[in-house]
């Protein structure tokens, strides 16, 4: 068997922070007695990641996903469970480890604001001792991939916020790793960037095999680049699959678009309807009820076709984010050891 490029078994992250009530009563209570709690971001998290695999991090604000690549990539070390990431354990932040991983965070910049970015470029070659020569080639084939020409002699402050995103990349990819991780690269970008971005990380994907885990908050960046996501949700692992079937388990309903004989026929007994494309009607019903609602319209004889669909990811996406109480039973394990199970209760 491959040894997995990411294999996490138990992982958790906790972080103690200061808490007071508004007011200066308050303010100066703190002086004298401050109230602290424990803030859990990620609990029993277990992943496995085959290498070359693209995985997409989904998740609201503050569901964890930004803390678990920092656990990865040892930016932050767990307060509980194993991780191993290319066979090292990324808290100890070994040298050997470092030159075979990269984190690109789309808040936050790495090259020198007032020189060029060629100049941080030749910092990073300083850093990771690359060869001069491997150097060059890695950089030419970055620059011309993302089509960056003589911006890299610009100074990084005079570039916009796209070019500079770009630039990043190049500067974090000069190393050639085989582990990256990418938290919110598209942010702010307009939709031609983004594009751009998608083609040039799966370019890279595909010619060094690298693996990449992604978190985005544009579906549009999963759904171009990953098949498997993992869904993370107040710290829990929620769903670990494929995104085809990330719909399927979790949408609350499925639309079924008819075309009636009868203009004017009324179908609000069926569920929630409402007029769609030419002449149609779209009929939302629960999941579980479409079989009987479909063979209970085909067989009125009033509808001449029908169709139905599945809602858009997007909508599944809010769903799960916004349901007042979620199941975080995990589907079982499969032999690539996805989705350990986790405890909760039911919605």
């Amino acid at each position: 068997m491959t040894p997995a490029a990411i294999e996490a078994s138990g992982l958790g992250r906790s972080f103690t922070v200061a808490e007071r009530d508004a007011g200066l009563r308050s303010a100066v209570g703190v002086l004298v007695r401050r109230r602290k709690q424990q803030v859990h971001a990620l609990q029993d998290v277990g992943i496995r990641v085959e290498p070359g695999e693209i995985v997409g991090i989904l998740g609201a604000n503050g569901a964890g996903k930004t803390t678990l690549l920092k656990l990865l990539s040892g930016l932050l070390h767990p307060s509980a469970g194993s991780v191993r990431v290319l066979g090292h354990d990324p808290a100890r932040r070994e040298p050997a480890y470092l030159r075979r991983m990269a984190l690109v965070m789309g808040n936050r910049y790495q090259l020198q604001w007032d020189l060029p970015a060629v100049d941080s470029f030749e910092l990073n070659r300083a850093i990771y001792r690359i060869p001069r020569e491997r150097f060059r080639q890695t950089r030419d084939e970055l620059v011309e991939l993302l089509d960056l020409g003589d911006l890299v002699r610009k100074p990084v402050r005079n570039l916009s916020l796209g070019e500079r995103m770009k630039m990043e990349l190049v500067g974090s990819l000069l190393h050639r790793p085989e582990m990256l991780f990418l938290d919110e690269p598209t942010l702010g970008l307009d939709v031609a960037m983004q594009r751009r971005i998608r083609t040039f990380v799966a370019e890279y994907n595909r010619t060094r095999s690298a693996t990449v885990l992604l978190t985005s908050h544009y579906m549009a960046d999963i759904e171009a680049l990953c098949q498997r996501v993992v869904v993370v949700h107040c710290g829990r692992v929620l769903y670990d699959g494929d995104l085809s079937r990330l719909g399927e388990r979790f949408a609350a309903h499925r639309d079924i678009e008819v075309t009636p004989t009868d203009p004017g026929v009324d179908l609000s007994g069926f569920g929630e309807c409402r007029p769609a494309s030419a002449g149609r009607l779209r009929v939302r019903v629960e999941a579980a009820r479409v079989p009987e609602v479909t063979t209970r319209l085909l067989a009125g004889g009033g509808v001449t076709d029908l169709t139905v669909t599945r809602p858009a990811i997007e909508d599944v996406i809010e769903h799960i984010f916004t349901s007042d109480a979620v199941d975080l039973r995990v589907d079982g394990a499969d032999p690539a050891g996805r989705g350990a199970p986790a405890t909760a209760a039911a919605p």
